[in-house]
């Protein structure tokens, strides 16, 4: 007897609806067709075990099983349950009087009971779309299915359960979550609170403006002066994502297998720190079957390179093409994957390989050449794409000590978003640009308009600090945010004054 179950495969950050036909005829044997990979042949052994182990069997017939479209690679166990169900329904052990109304994904345990699996998410968009009414997988994924509307998502734990629900023996409670309640009942308390820093104002004002243009930042500063801490605090004073941009993020950690167990749509911006000893790869992402790198993981949030110049050159560089298109691709011989990766660049640097600089009282001196060496590892074209430079001070004893707290990040927040949205309304009609760090050429000479007086003081500051041409159009695109956060139309000369001072490395002495 045949029978047809329906499965589905993920490429890049969207599914693909895989039909395995299941086909019971006279003889021995079990083939699998259908370009498996070895995880996907292993199957046989887990659903036997499975089977026997819930009261059921594999029937001692010629069993073939094609995963079709057979022309597209099948990869890892999801397919456990529904290769089961399909080989149970073709065998009669059930009834599957509507079987072609499920998606059905998970994996086996020799006991019956089921695995989570990746991607959970982009498979019941699909199934949505392709007018599936239900979806049956294992609980641990349920929530994250469940932001899917009109769909009935049914989380369960064995697959007896599922034997039991098709044979009219039980039934199951499809999982609901409120969308809107889920995703707003966080909003306002994040992890990391900008309350709990002591001094640093400047660098707070810093972090502000980079949150209200979208501005890539580096914070320069020796070893305690609290970079990674600020760093850390920077999502929490992001505007809040909506729902499109949570669900974009939420499809891509379900990708990659990252979404906490029983999680539903995240809330808040993703922030991703890698290592320095990272590989291009992990970076960018890719592999045999190419996965999401850091940088898609960073998908409209902050990505944090701590310790910049310790990462290997050839994996900065490979970051320049993603911050200009706010995509990665990665090709292969026979397809080619496209994953977002639109993100703030927070970096983090010592000035110097000892991490002190021009400090008399360092414990480690740091010779001329050495510095030249421990800067050059930064190219030119990545710095291009960094807008605001900071020097970070170590924090003295009296603001330490002090038991006042700061300014909260939702107040901070709430400054951030009206600056964004006087920008939203500023780029409407203009595609791919949203804040003012996306501006091109053209468009900073457009909306970044300076008086004679504001044109004279950028002129003999470029003059004075020997500023480069490449930190002109950087001082404009800031100098809009700080005119942006404070409400005002034109870009005075208190803004551009302000801009200036946050281009630390293009100063002559910095990178030579």
């Amino acid at each position: 007897m045949l029978q047809k179950v329906h499965g589905s495969a993920v490429f890049g950050v969207d599914a693909t609806t895989i039909t395995v036909e299941v086909n019971i005829d006279t003889g021995i044997g079990y083939h699998l067709v259908g370009l498996p990979d070895n995880a996907v042949k292993e199957s046989s052994y887990r659903i036997a075990a499975a089977l026997k182990n819930t009261g059921y069997k594999l029937p001692g017939k010629k069993i073939t099983i094609n995963m079709a479209p057979a022309d597209l690679r099948k990869e890892g166990s999801a397919y456990d349950l529904t290769l089961a169900i399909g080989i149970l329904a073709a065998s009669n052990q059930i009834q599957a009087v509507n079987l072609d109304e499920f998606m059905i994904m998970g994996e086996l345990s020799l006991d019956g009971s089921l695995q989570p699996i990746k991607g959970a998410l982009p498979i019941a968009i699909k199934a949505r779309e392709e007018g599936f009414k239900s979806f049956i997988l294992p609980k641990q994924n349920a929530k994250e299915a469940a932001v899917v509307d009109n769909l009935d998502v049914y989380g369960i734990d064995n697959i007896e359960e599922v034997i039991d629900f098709f044979n009219d023996k039980r039934k199951l409670e499809p999982t609901l979550v409120d969308t809107r309640e889920e995703f707003y009942k966080n909003l306002d308390f994040p992890e990391f609170d900008f309350a709990d820093v002591k001094g640093q104002e400047s660098i707070k004002r810093c972090m502000e403006i980079a949150a209200a243009g979208g501005h890539n930042i580096i914070l320069i500063g020796p070893p305690g002066s609290g970079k990674t801490m600020l760093a850390k605090r920077l999502p929490s004073i992001l505007p809040p994502m909506t729902l499109h941009e949570a669900l974009e993020t939420t499809k891509i950690h379900s990708v990659a297998g990252r979404i906490k167990e029983h999680g539903g749509l995240m809330s808040h911006r993703p922030f991703r720190s890698p290592h320095h000893t990272i590989s291009d790869v992990a970076l960018v992402g890719g592999g045999a079957y190419p996965q999401p790198g850091e940088i898609s993981l960073s998908h409209n949030g902050v990505l944090f390179l701590d310790e910049l110049p310790e990462f290997k050159r050839s994996v900065l560089e490979v970051m320049r093409q993603p911050l200009e298109d706010r995509e990665v691709t990665i090709s292969r011989a026979k397809f080619t994957v496209t994953y977002p990766s639109s993100f703030m660049l927070v970096a983090s640097m010592n000035p110097s390989p000892g991490g002190y600089f021009n400090d008399p009282n360092a414990p480690v001196m740091t010779t001329p050449s050495e510095m030249q060496r421990y800067l050059g590892k930064i190219s030119g074209p990545l710095l291009d794409r960094i807008d605001i430079h900071i020097e970070v001070t170590p924090v003295p004893f009296e603001k330490l000590s002090d038991d006042r707290k700061g300014e909260c990040s939702v107040d901070i927040r709430q400054r951030v978003t009206n600056a964004r949205e006087i920008q939203t309304n500023r780029f409407e009609g203009i595609p791919n640009v949203h804040y003012n760090a996306q501006m091109s050429t053209k468009q900073i000479r457009k909306y970044c308009e300076l008086s004679g007086e504001s044109k004279q003081l950028l002129k003999t500051a470029m003059e004075r600090l020997n500023l480069s041409a490449r930190a002109y159009d950087r001082i404009l695109k800031v100098a809009r945010t700080i005119s942006d956060l404070e409400g005002s139309e034109t870009v005075l000369g208190d803004h551009i004054s302000e801009a200036i001072q946050y281009r630390s490395l293009d100063r002559e002495g910095w990178l030579g």
